[in-house]
């Protein structure tokens, strides 16, 4: 079992401690916070043992094997190297980081010493996801892929009140694209490999982040194209077209249904698994595994999964003119 320790006290930090409860790989010690009486709070409500306000001090605490990191996605970059140089396994939420060439330093920074950084991403590691990819073939040639995520965030409220959310905000590397629409990119990704071409269509607020936006990937014989918005609301499925029948899903982030239909004589097969309501339990199940089993096979292939959706955020906000403080450093 690893001990581990949080960075951020929001929903999905909550969930994420939630999940590692439901399981033995995991066991929570220690939280951080800028605000002590916080860190206190939270730490007294999940049962840590450990509080810090200074995260060179929790870097180097004997306390924890490895850090999960739920701070504004553009603190993730600082915070992960910061934990890997002292040897900790780095679990960090998504996005993982502002654009690929931190990504690229911080790979390189968890090889120097000896341990692991994997991106948090709930979908790709579901049994419904690894059910679909499985009967994938199943619809014959795709000819065409309409993902989504698009859903209202209060926190566009704020914003038009006259704040700026972080989640708005160009400095704390937010928008449409890189919180909601990695959920379908990671999809897309993990289904159909890299894309041959690239193009995004945002809907710019005023201070030139994206509220929503459309994202076209192109692939050898067919178009997926990917919505994703914080400030409109869908209701419709999620589908997948192929020339011997189309796949339904209810949602990209979680999947809980799946649906085949077969053209020629319109059968319908449920391909739905059972899973865990906090389908976080499956992504934690896996970095545990490929961590405890030092399984570089693995480790590999979701690095690589990783460096492929941050080329096709990054590509898609050079493409669109959305530039975050990160990528001017």
């Amino acid at each position: 079992m690893l001990n581990f320790g949080t960075i951020g006290t929001s929903s999905i930090t909550t969930k994420f401690i939630d999940a590692s409860k439901r399981g033995n790989q995991l066991k929570l010690t220690s939280v951080y916070s800028r605000d002590q009486a916080k860190a206190k709070d939270f730490a007294d409500e999940f049962g840590a043992e450990y509080i810090f306000t200074d995260l060179e001090e929790m870097a180097k605490s004997s306390h924890i094997d490895a850090v999960y990191i739920a701070s504004p996605n553009s603190m993730h970059y600082q915070q992960a190297k910061l934990f890997l140089q002292n040897k900790k396994h780095v679990i960090c939420e998504k996005p993982i980081f502002s654009n690929s060439a931190e990504l690229e330093e911080v790979f390189q920074v968890a090889e120097e010493n000896g341990v692991f950084i994997l991106e948090a991403i709930r979908n790709i590691h579901s049994p419904n996801f690894k059910k679909l990819k499985e009967n994938l073939s199943k619809a014959g040639a795709i000819r065409s892929a309409n993902l989504h995520y698009v859903k209202y965030s209060s926190r566009y409220d704020l914003f038009l009140e006259g704040e700026v959310p972080n989640i708005f905000n160009p400095s704390f590397s937010g928008g449409a694209l890189v919180d909601l629409g990695v959920y379908p990119i990671f999809l897309a990704a993990g289904l159909f490999g890299e894309p041959k071409e690239i193009s995004y269509h945002p809907v710019l607020l005023s201070n030139g982040i994206d509220g929503s936006g459309t994202l076209v990937l192109v692939y050898e014989g067919f178009v997926c194209t990917i919505l994703c918005s914080k400030i409109a609301q869908s209701y419709a499925p999620n589908e997948i077209h192929g020339e011997k029948g189309t796949f339904i899903l209810d949602y990209s982030a979680p999947i809980t249904s799946i649906e085949f239909i077969e053209h020629h004589f319109m059968n319908k097969e449920n391909l739905t698994v059972n899973q865990n309501e906090n389908d976080m339990i499956y992504e934690i199940e896996e970095i545990t595994a490929i961590i405890e089993n030092n399984d570089q096979a693995k480790y590999a292939e979701l690095k690589d999964l990783s460096r492929l959706v941050l080329k096709i955020t990054e590509t898609a906000r050079e493409k669109s003119g959305i530039v975050f403080d990160a990528d001017k450093k």
